[in-house]
């Protein structure tokens, strides 16, 4: 009889210590510190894909993968809309999507990248570690992964985890 409350204070406990962590949707990612993998994207619209060359520029920029079938893309669109009127760099992979769906989605919400370009097959995105959309990396000038983030950019996750990042990469 006493087995049953003190199982369930054990997991109430791990429950209680799992939500304190900081970042609960945190992915490790093998590429932090390394150069970002290659760019191999196709044209999405009239805009040319960025290249590895571009984010080899000297500045720090964003690498977004989104899709416009992904309802969280949509929900985290107003900021990154918001770092492209501060003057971020933010460059789109969309990912495993009809052009015309890609396209629809930034007619109809904004378009916040600098450059775009289609992941067609999703091979740049495996590459890249990602596991699904949106996923969003910081870039350092010199072309280095300096933060990998899983799901939407939330305006908690911009002011916690985004933006300290951004500052860091400079």
């Amino acid at each position: 009889m006493v087995l049953p409350p003190v199982v369930f204070l054990g997991l109430a406990a791990l429950f209680f210590v799992g939500m304190q962590r900081e970042d609960p949707d945190g992915l490790p990612s093998a590429l932090v510190g390394k150069q970002a993998p290659a760019v191999a994207l196709t044209q999405l619209g009239d805009q040319q894909p960025f290249t590895d060359g571009d984010l080899r520029d000297g500045n720090v920029k964003l690498v977004n993968y989104w899709a416009s079938w992904c309802g969280p893309c949509r929900a985290e669109h107003p900021n990154l809309e918001l770092l492209a009127e501060e003057g971020v760099t933010i460059y789109g992979a969309n990912y495993k999507d009809k052009p015309e769906n890609a396209l629809g989605f930034l007619e109809e919400l904004g378009d916040p990248y600098t450059a775009i370009g289609a992941d067609d097959s999703g091979r740049m995105a495996l590459d890249w570690g990602v596991y699904g959309v949106p996923e969003t990396y910081v870039i350092d000038g010199d072309g280095n992964i300096v933060l990998r983030f899983a799901g939407p950019i939330t305006e908690r996750a911009l002011e916690s985890t985004i933006r300290p990042a951004i500052e860091s990469a400079r």
